[in-house]
């Protein structure tokens, strides 16, 4: 092979890495809920994770709707420290029949504020609630975002149709399985869990190793051929 041949395969190579490079940077973390489904007519606890996604800005609120048609009986908030939480209530067009009586009002959004998330940081939010909707496959949680200079992201995107993934999701749980005890169960030690921007940054991380290589092996073909 001609050094001009050799050159032209290793610019070829370089720029093969460097486009897979560009492509793969990390997804573009977003407000989500686990575990991503629970049993219809059960106790379930949702943990909801939110990260900071601005460089220079922290997040100081985060509001999470419930659904208005799949209203639930009990709603109980795991206290946060450094952070205040209210809950709202509205009426009820047709009372809920739980704990032996009727619920004739039930919570309809859950505030966080006066806290914290910093740039790189995610927090996470537990809520217990039940018992779950038996109508329905899945319960979406619109979410509200608002960082320190004011600015507020709107996590209220429905899933796309054609199974195409929203701009800015919004926190869904898929209502699946047999209906569980209706007792609500005991809070249990919080588990960190990796942020959510961790999967991504190790594929960004593995098609960097790729493109390196890449370029490492047409660079030594050239060097090869010019000593022979």
């Amino acid at each position: 092979m001609t050094e001009y041949a050799l050159r032209r395969a290793a610019v070829a190579a370089l720029s093969t890495g460097l486009v897979l490079l560009a492509g793969s940077g990390p997804a573009a973390a977003h407000v989500g809920v686990t575990p991503e489904s629970a049993a219809p007519g059960g106790y379930s606890k949702l943990t909801f994770r939110v990260p900071d996604e601005r460089p220079d800005s922290a997040t100081v609120r985060v509001e999470i709707a419930l659904p208005e048609k799949q209203p639930v009986a009990s709603v109980s908030v795991k206290p946060l420290p450094g952070w205040t939480v209210t809950t709202r209530r509205r009426e009820l067009s047709t009372p809920l029949k739980a704990h032996g009586g009727e619920i004739t009002d039930a919570v309809s959004r859950i505030v966080w504020s006066g806290g914290e998330i910093r740039p790189g940081q995610f927090q996470e939010f537990e809520v217990s609630l039940g018992p779950l909707p038996e109508a329905g496959d899945s319960m979406v949680f619109k979410a509200l975002q608002t960082y320190d200079d004011g600015e507020v992201v709107r996590w209220i995107d429905l899933p796309a149709a054609d199974g195409g993934k929203p701009e800015r999701p919004a926190p869904v749980l898929r209502l699946a399985g047999p209906a569980t005890a209706s007792a609500a169960p005991k809070e249990t030690a919080a588990v960190t869990a990796p942020a959510a921007g961790d999967d991504g940054t190790a594929r960004f991380l593995g098609v960097a190793a790729l493109a390196v290589a890449l370029g490492g092996a047409a660079l030594s073909l050239v060097t090869r051929g010019r000593r022979s």
